[in-house]
């Protein structure tokens, strides 16, 4: 009855209202078997196809043969680290994604005022993301004036006055939000944090509130650190690898390289997660012919097909018979040395783990015992043990527990702060790292308020500001009237499509700094400023010079990015240099000189050295081949936490109670996305083609919910008493672990409530989620 009511509700809105949500129209299913390996020729054809496709041959080629090269540009999509410069392929140092990563920022098309004459916002937001961000590069600042249907052009100097006397003219600096994207460069994000709170304010959420807070939160606690703790090269040297909670096939392939010389090196490789992803199972590196005649390499030993947000549950289990193991030969499975001399609190954690029951824990894995088993018996006879995850894990209300514990394991084997052993939590975005080491973080440390205020005269805010999840809220209440965003896709990325939208909507203005076309253009304050920057693969050329920028991958090493091809304008400007002349119209007083920084960024590096610890000689430095990496505790078996030592902690495993109608949802990509930009229409690993709007679900759950395969059905989210709607959805029937289904991202976030997100980090719980599943009456 509620659902009936929800659409009436719906169907009834003004025709001018802009729908927030993406596009319901399906595009045309097709199901194939799952492949049982990743890349190869195929993955090679793809890539290629798709960047000329773009681009065009010539400068697909000539572009491709920089990329992720030492004296090229860094892949704009993920922070995988490079091989060493001298070890890196002479072709193709690059996957089949970021080729298409780079081809989306490279196309031949163009968005301008002509564009914007043609379709009014209204028109465009009945489009689907896919189409949306197929429509070219935008090449020209655009302005949609209060009460107007259409953006129309602006000058750059009025744009930024117009941005400017927003700010000033706001009651309090804390009512401006000022989010970025992982991408952005050292040298922009520090620019862009420095402007923010020199404005007044310390409101900076990040793409890290969405992704790996948590791991951040968790790892900062226990280890001192929250980085990761290994290098590219302690993968060659590891004996045994757990890939828990991702997806390396089609979010990091690249990593698939690693692992398969991890494996020709004789370590183990177990895989942890909901779906049997195909990267996992066997890769063929499409660089190496000999791989592709004998069909790749079988990647993982084993398997464990954990329930969603069931991993405490396993890795107590895990753990639970090692002790045991342990227990009956003393000293032999467990680094007794290592835990007295490096950490703290290991009897507590000893006592509470003999509280469960295996049994208990191991019903409520979903692995079976044999399987647990098996893994354990790897596990007691390694000691280089690397854990890899990523939001498989930190996107649960317990996600800073999971991680943890994950933690703790590594504790038992003494398995942190040596070769071939460590965390690694792998990071989205090719530069989110390096944001938040720069000073992206709503949370300043103290080191970073002292260094500012030494550096420039300036002072930093005491108190904290909003992370996402906060801003969010904050937009809604309209205690925040300003939002401006550094990249990214903000109302796709974030939870709770629906309320996001409004919270947009209730502000006086929204800025946009983007490369190309996205919802979140569509869905604006009163008035909404586009400002186009270039992209990380061209050449950033102006006051007389060619600049280069630097970033940090995901094992803390800083390298340089050079851009190689012409702009598709020359009105493009760069992040440095927009953040730069935002903070000229904006901020009165001579402490910061903005002219100084966008003419020259050796100076930002200058400052960054100067307020940053770990950048000392930064600009010789990071000229080097390969660049340098940052100093990690954790990596030297340092624990920079109060208590100086590696902490063992108590975590208790999820608590979740379904309904009998109920199932536990996760969200995820598809192969032919990054984050929340669709490339295309497939999931070829998945064997689903040419759509997006589908369920996976166990054929037991079909059974049990009488679902046929290729339904459609409606989902629903019920929280706090009230119900969200996602609907027109297909069912595919999929290996999964019952009583849990999974859905693409962005089309899904809607069932996400703001108010389910992890304890500590504020995370939106994307990856547990109860819904239902609604059968459609005929009339639908």
């Amino acid at each position: 009855m509620y659902i009936a009511k929800y659409r009436i509700k719906m169907s009834k809105k003004d025709n001018n209202q802009v729908n927030p949500l993406t596009s319901e129209q399906f595009t045309g299913l097709k199901l194939r078997k799952p492949p049982e390996k990743a890349a190869g020729i195929p993955a090679v054809i793809t890539a290629l196809k798709h960047s000329s496709d773009e681009m065009g041959f010539l400068k697909a080629s000539k572009t491709l043969l920089k990329l992720n090269k030492a004296d090229g540009f860094d892949c704009p999509g993920c922070a995988w680290p490079d091989p060493e410069p001298n070890k890196r392929s002479s072709v193709a140092e690059y996957c089949e994604n970021g080729a298409k990563a780079v081809a989306e920022e490279g196309t031949k098309k163009k968005v301008d005022h002509h564009f914007f004459e043609k379709y009014s916002v209204a028109d465009l937001s009945k489009w689907s993301d896919y189409e949306i961000g197929k429509s070219g590069r935008i090449i020209e600042p655009m302005i949609l004036r209060e009460g107007k249907t259409n953006y129309e052009p602006i000058s750059w100097s009025d744009a930024f006055d117009t941005i400017g006397k927003e700010l000033k003219s706001l009651d309090s600096p804390d009512e401006a939000i000022f989010y970025t994207s992982g991408r952005t460069s050292n040298e922009a994000a520090f620019s862009y944090q420095l402007f923010v709170r020199a404005f007044g304010t310390n409101n900076l959420p990040d793409c890290s509130n969405m992704c790996h807070e948590s791991s951040g939160s968790a790892l900062s606690e226990v280890l001192g650190i929250g980085k990761g703790s290994v290098t590219l090269e302690d993968f060659y040297k590891s004996e045994l690898i757990l890939v828990v909670g991702q997806n390396p096939g089609t979010n990091h392939p690249r990593m698939l390289s690693a692992l398969t010389k991890a494996k020709k090196n004789g370590a183990n490789i177990v895989s942890i997660n909901p779906l049997k992803e195909t990267g996992l199972k066997k890769f063929v590196n499409p660089q190496e012919p000999l791989e592709i005649l004998k069909g790749g390499t079988s990647l993982s030993d084993h398997f464990l097909q954990v329930k969603i947000n069931e991993d405490v549950s396993l890795f107590k289990a895990m753990m639970k018979l090692l002790l045991e193991a342990d227990k009956k030969e003393p000293g032999s499975f467990i680094d007794h040395d290592f835990i007295k001399r490096e950490t703290q609190g290991y009897e507590a954690f000893v006592e509470d783990l003999q509280q469960f029951e295996i049994d208990d824990l191991i019903k409520k894995s979903g692995v079976s015992r044999k399987e647990i088993e098996d893994v354990v018996e790897l596990i007691k006879n390694k000691k280089r043990i690397i854990i890899c995850w990523a939001m498989g894990l930190t996107q649960h209300k317990n996600a800073v527990h999971t991680i943890r514990e994950v933690v703790n394991l590594l504790l038992l084997k003494g398995s942190i702060g040596i070769e071939g052993g460590g965390t690694c939590p792998v990071r989205g975005h090719s530069n989110v790292q390096g944001d938040r080491t720069v000073g992206i973080w709503e949370k300043p440390p103290q080191f970073l308020k002292d260094g500012i205020k030494k550096r420039f005269g300036v002072g930093v805010p005491e108190r904290n500001g909003y992370d996402v999840v906060d801003s969010i809220k904050a937009m809604k209440e309209k205690k925040a009237k300003f939002f401006m965003a550094m990249g990214g896709n903000f109302l796709s990325a974030t939870p709770d499509t629906n309320l996001t939208a409004e919270a947009l909507q209730q502000c006086d203005m929204t800025v946009h700094v983007s490369t190309k076309l996205n919802r979140s253009h569509l869905v604006h304050g009163k008035t909404s400023i586009i400002l186009p920057c270039k992209a990380r693969s061209e050449k950033d050329i102006h006051d007389g010079n060619e600049h280069f920028v630097s970033v940090e991958n995901s094992t803390g090493l800083v390298h340089r990015s050079v851009g190689l091809n012409t702009p598709p304008s020359n009105d493009l400007l760069s992040e440095t240099q927009i953040v730069c002349r935002l903070g000229k119209a904006t901020l009165d007083g001579d402490h910061i000189n903005f002219d100084e920084m966008e003419k020259d960024y050796d100076v930002i590096r200058d400052h960054i050295e100067a307020v940053i610890p770990g950048f000392d000689q930064y600009n010789e430095r990071v000229r080097k081949s390969g660049g340098f990496y940052l100093p990690n505790g954790s990596r030297e078996g340092k624990w920079n936490n109060k208590e100086g030592k590696a902490l063992f902690t108590i975590n208790e495993p999820a608590d979740h109670t379904l309904a009998a109608d109920e199932l536990m949802m996760m969200t995820i990509r598809s192969h032919d996305q990054y984050n929340t930009t669709i490339y295309g229409l497939d999931d070829k690993y998945r064997g689903i083609y040419n759509e997006r709007r589908v369920v996976l679900v166990s054929e037991k759950d079909m059974e049990k919910f009488d679902l046929n395969k290729e339904e459609v059905v409606d989902l629903s989210s019920t929280y706090d008493g009230e119900i969200r709607i996602a609907p027109k959805f297909i069912v595919v029937p999929y290996d999964i672990p019952e009583g849990c289904i999974a859905t693409y991202f962005p089309e899904a976030n809607v069932l996400v409530p703001i108010q389910c997100v992890a304890d500590r980090s504020n995370t939106p719980a994307s990856k547990s989620i109860k819904v239902r599943v609604v059968k459609r009456s005929t009339a639908d």
